[in-house]
């Protein structure tokens, strides 16, 4: 199981920036989750939203290079590696196309890129980056309901046979029964949005091989309580 922290630590500290990242970390995250976009000078940068905002000034970030980003707070995935290091998951939501390739690159050099999850809702895309960066790792990322009414089967034999690792979806989405099908076919189950212990609990259950969470505290305690119990199975 794959614990990310939700862009970070932020519910204690600002989101998607390296102090989140470094908290979510040191309080036990296995992994982080971030966005991310190409600056005006062509960094990656880990931002959620293509505006960014402090009081009342803003800046777009595809037209602001990495220095005035960092001003608002925003990091580059340069920042992230440098000052974090490598030994961990890492799930970032492709906001940018233009900002794979150079999000691969940065992840060879820092020996992390079978380590860094690239989540994409298009699956052309999808394949595309498959040929482009074979050792990385990508994850369909189609959005919420996105997959109710899907032959799942023929989804997920899809998936596998474009090379995709993953299937992200929203916790509401996942049954024992679809996990079952991916697994099927080699492919992790992922699942985002995972707030409330009950969920969280309700995911390690089904056989769900990664969980989204803002609450790092909250999620940590509920993995240990699954992994403390008799035969790994607390009570409902």
């Amino acid at each position: 199981m794959i614990t990310f922290a939700h862009r970070g630590a932020r519910t204690l500290e600002p989101e998607n920036t390296l102090a989140a990242f470094r908290r979510a970390l040191a309080d036990g995250a296995a992994g982080l989750e971030s966005d991310a976009w190409l600056s005006a000078d062509g960094e990656v940068v880990l931002v959620h939203d293509p505006v960014v905002r402090r009081g009342l000034r803003r800046a777009r970030v595809a037209r602001s290079t990495a220095a005035e980003l960092q001003r608002f707070g925003v990091p580059r995935l340069a920042d992230l590696y440098e000052d974090c290091g490598a030994g961990y998951d890492l799930s970032v939501d492709l906001k940018d196309p233009q900002a794979a390739g150079p999000m691969v690159r940065l992840a060879r050099t820092h020996g992390a890129a079978d380590r860094l999850w690239i989540c994409v809702g298009n699956r052309e895309r999808l394949r595309s980056l498959r040929s482009e960066a074979p050792d990385v790792r990508l994850v369909h990322s189609p959005g919420r309901g996105k997959v109710v009414g899907t032959a799942l089967e023929r989804l997920a034999a899809d998936l596998a046979a474009d090379g995709i690792d993953a299937l992200n979806l929203h916790h509401t989405d996942w049954t024992g029964g679809i996990v079952s099908l991916l697994h099927r076919f080699d492919l992790r189950a992922f699942a985002w949005d995972v707030q409330e212990t009950r969920h969280i609990l309700g995911m390690l259950r089904i056989g769900i091989d990664a969980i989204y969470c803002d609450r790092v505290d909250r999620m940590l305690a509920a993995v240990g309580e699954w992994s403390d119990a008799p035969g790994g199975r607390p009570p409902a």
